[in-house]
């Protein structure tokens, strides 16, 4: 893990309410996630011959680290799926969702009123603490070029959380740092940890 808090990743719902990890909503020759059934699924290789990984797996393989879950879509019928599939983990306080379409950030919400929440933003919108309070989330996850010391005050004045996505580059990283965001999303764990001033191969719950 390179001394990483912990991960995020993007599940989605097959038709018989498997929660799976996968990015995209389809998988090369089978279709759509949605319209497939687990075992179909569960047959289909990645590119480095691994099967599609169930979000319950990865949880267990998490242990006590922080996991924010990304909903890409998912039908309500499979909200509980979701949602007990989350408190089965073996950390259920570390656990959080978000996601770009707010509706289900709040539908999952009113459904487990102490869930961590977030919400996604890709492009700069008039009111992003608005947003996160009409999905009841405390935090904003932003894409790393909409982050300013404005909006980083913003989010905080309303006591909210700011986590910028992606960021790979160490000049980035070490911009955000410096205006106080809550937490830095990116494909090397240890670039973070320098940039925040940290050992890159020494674990720590800072990083």
């Amino acid at each position: 893990m390179l001394g990483s808090d912990g991960v995020e990743l993007d599940v989605h719902a097959t038709r018989d309410g498997g929660i799976v990890i996968h990015h995209d909503p389809e998988i090369p020759g089978l279709g759509p996630i949605a319209r497939l059934e687990l075992p179909a699924v569960r047959q289909a290789r990645l590119r480095n011959g691994e099967p599609i990984p169930l979000l319950a797996e990865v949880l267990d393989l998490m242990g006590e680290r922080d996991v924010w879950v990304e909903v890409k879509a998912l039908d309500p019928m499979w909200d509980q799926a979701l949602l007990a599939t989350l408190a089965g983990g073996p950390a259920p306080a570390r656990y959080a969702v978000h996601s770009f379409e707010h509706a289900i950030i709040g539908r999952l919400g009113r459904l487990r009123p102490d869930l961590r929440r977030g919400v996604l933003l890709a492009e700069a919108i008039p009111d992003p603490v608005g947003a996160m309070k009409v999905a009841g989330a405390r935090t904003l996850w932003a894409e790393r070029r909409l982050v300013d010391q404005a909006l980083v005050d913003r989010v905080h004045a309303a006591e909210g959380a700011l986590i910028a996505w992606t960021v790979n580059e160490l000049s980035d990283l070490r911009r955000l740092a410096q205006l106080g965001v809550d937490g830095l999303c990116g494909n090397y764990p240890d670039r973070i940890r320098i940039a925040i001033g940290l050992s890159p191969d020494v674990e720590s719950p800072d990083a």
